[in-house]
C-alpha cells in the first residue's frame, strides 16, 4: 500500500499540483476536495485519519501539538510539516522520496519534518 497524503487549508497548492505533474500516482488530496477549509488542526486530523491520509501542513505552530494529543486518543496515518520557505521543488522532491520510499506503517502516530 502506498502513502497518501491531505494538505491542510494553509498548505501551498502550487506543492501539491507540482507534485501531481512530477508523479501522477501520488494520492494527494487537497484542502478545498478533502474538506478541511476551516476546520480545526483536530478535525483535520481527525477527517485525515478517516482517510487514511497523512497530513501535510506547513503549521509548525499547533499542528504538531494538536497531533500528540490526537493520538492520544486516536490513530492517525501521520502529519509532515513542510518548512514553509522551502523552495516548491525541493518540497516535491523531498515528499516524493517519502511517498516512494517509505510505507503507511512506518508513518503511523509520527511527526516528520521536510526538508529531510
Amino acid at each position: 500500500m502506498t502513502l497518501r497524503f491531505q494538505a491542510d487549508a494553509d498548505f501551498n497548492y502550487k506543492i501539491v499540483l507540482a507534485l501531481r505533474r512530477r508523479e501522477p500516482a501520488v494520492d494527494f488530496m487537497d484542502a478545498q476536495r478533502g474538506g478541511v477549509i476551516g476546520a480545526p488542526d483536530y478535525q483535520v486530523l481527525r477527517i485525515a485519519a478517516d482517510s487514511g491520509r497523512i497530513v501535510v501542513s506547513h503549521d509548525r505552530r499547533t499542528m504538531p501539538a494538536q497531533m500528540v494529543r490526537f493520538v492520544e486518543h486516536c490513530s492517525s496515518p501521520g502529519l509532515i510539516i513542510v518548512k514553509q520557505d522551502l523552495d516548491i521543488g525541493a518540497a516535491v522532491e523531498d515528499l516524493l522520496l517519502i511517498w516512494a520510499g517509505t510505507s503507511p506503517e512506518e508513518w503511523r502516530n509520527k511527526i516528520g519534518y521536510v526538508p529531510l
